[in-house]
């Protein structure tokens, strides 16, 4: 990033992205952006209120109504493959602005920045390849489906990876040619701003792509509950995302939730430890555990306990948190708020009497005001115990021992979430049983994707939600059928 491009993302009040234009909001309220690697502010974001969010709506339904909705699918295409592009163009200092928004590593900004450039070419070659059915039908008629888009879709997006999500949320929809409003976290959302600005300088309508920042209890309320919105995407709590689907419910419209997770990993003996190992130990580290499908719960066989606990032991001691810019293990939490979560989750364990395997370090250089906390791995945690049953959102690793196959099904379903899973077995046949057997909607064979490839689609059952994104699944999500009958005589 170069120290031109860095001031500019340290001293810029930010604007929401309304109808093609960047402007405060309506009673001109800002929120601080806070750098969680330090504790400090380092620019501004609009406070948005409900009358902002009825200017979006009502600029996205213009949009859809107008320009954009009368774009065919393969300029439509032209469009978001522009904005892959504007994104590739832009890497160092988007990645720069997503590492210091959310605190993550500089190495994991610029994989997130890779991705959302990828989701944008992927929707891009996809719009035009979505296609009805002819059915068979009576006797003098014909029948056939037309896919079509629901018409202005609201997004509320997390703040654990605000790029990734964008993409992998907007671009569906807009590559089924709907009109969105956006509301992305107050924690973390500059990258979303940066990517509607980006849109309008390579040529999307007004209107299109529509972005307004705020608290969640009033931009983000005001957005589910808008009459204006055909249809909802969600990823955040189990609870927020309670309120959303009752919002929805009210308007008679759809939605997907993505809900978090407490995905296991399953160590079988005949595992491969030199593979597993490091992977299960990224997939709890992987900005600082703040992920959906992070593995949180690591199954491991009985008989292979003692080796692989004193092996992760020395894995977790040598781990690092620090700021993003020192690009180490894991960065910061995203707040202050977030990290006391964490530390309760800890303490609890540790008053619990919980075994204490390993435990990771904050750099001695760490700033004082960041929001760190220290990897750290439990076990044997009993299958009850809160902390395998819970969400930590967090780098916290929670190792529960089993005895066999069907063990090892049982606990791993034993949980209130359906996300992600992993297995570890060179028996092709328990590797087919197993997966079929998992209650998830991902399941890794021998890899762990932590969320996978944007090909491949992604979302959960039981309380990690319902409905899918990613891959061509993403697009009859963002989309409806229509029958037509013609009688021909």
């Amino acid at each position: 990033m170069t120290a031109a491009a860095e001031s500019r993302s340290h001293t810029k009040v930010w604007g929401n992205v309304v109808g093609g234009e960047i402007s405060p909001a309506a009673d001109r309220r800002t929120l601080a952006v806070i750098c969680p690697s330090d504790g400090e502010p380092f620019a501004t974001i609009p406070r948005s209120g409900p009358a902002d969010v009825d200017r979006a709506v009502a600029a996205a339904r213009a949009a859809f109504d107008g320009a954009w909705g009368r774009l065919d699918a393969a300029e439509r295409g032209r469009l978001l493959m522009k904005l892959s592009g504007a994104i590739l163009d832009n890497f160092d200092e988007l990645a720069a602005l997503e590492s210091r928004d959310t605190g993550k590593p500089m190495r994991q900004g610029r994989a997130d920045m890779t991705a959302a450039a990828r989701y944008f070419e992927f929707y891009a070659g996809a719009c035009d390849k979505i296609h009805g059915d002819t059915l068979p039908f009576l006797a003098g008629h014909m029948a056939l489906t037309l896919r079509e888009p629901h018409g202005v879709t609201g997004h509320i997006i997390p703040w654990n990876y605000p790029a990734q999500m964008f993409g992998r949320s907007v671009g569906g929809a807009l590559a089924m040619g709907n009109a969105c409003v956006i509301k992305p976290a107050e924690d973390a959302c500059l990258s979303v701003l940066r990517f509607a600005e980006l849109a309008l300088e390579v040529g999307f309508p007004a209107g299109a792509i529509n972005v307004v920042t705020g608290l969640g209890e009033e931009a983000g309320a005001a957005l589910a509950g808008h009459p204006g919105i055909d249809f909802l995407s969600f990823t955040g709590s189990p609870e927020v995302g309670t309120l959303v689907q009752q919002a929805a419910a009210r308007n008679h419209i759809s939605a997907t939730l993505e809900l978090g997770g407490k995905s296991p990993q399953i160590l079988f003996a005949d595992a491969d430890l030199d593979a597993a190992l490091p992977i299960a130990v990224n997939a709890i580290i992987q900005n600082a555990g703040q992920t959906c499908s992070a593995g949180s719960r690591l199954l491991v066989q009985e008989s292979i306990w003692d080796e692989v606990t004193a092996d992760l032991a020395g894995r977790f001691a040598a781990l690092v948190a620090g700021p993003h810019q020192a690009d180490l293990d894991l960065g910061p939490l995203i707040s202050a708020r977030q990290r006391d979560r964490v530390a309760r989750f800890v303490a609890e364990a540790k008053a619990a009497g919980l075994p204490l395997i390993g435990e990771g370090r904050i750099a001695a250089d760490a700033p004082k005001g960041g929001f760190y906390a220290a990897p750290v791995l439990f076990g044997p945690v009993p299958a009850d115990a809160r902390l395998a049953c819970e969400e930590v959102f967090g780098p916290v690793l929670a190792a529960l021992p089993f005895a066999d196959e069907a063990d090892a099904i049982r606990i791993a379903n034993a949980s209130q979430y359906g996300l992600v899973a992993g297995v570890w077995t060179a028996d092709g046949g328990r590797q087919m049983r197993v997966a079929k057997a998992l209650q998830v909607g991902q399941v890794f064979v021998n890899c762990y994707g932590a969320g996978g490839g944007i090909e491949l689609p992604f979302g959960g059952r039981k309380k990690s939600g319902h409905g899918r994104e990613k891959g061509f699944e993403a697009l009859y999500e963002f989309s409806t059928t229509k029958t037509v009958v013609f009688r021909h005589g």
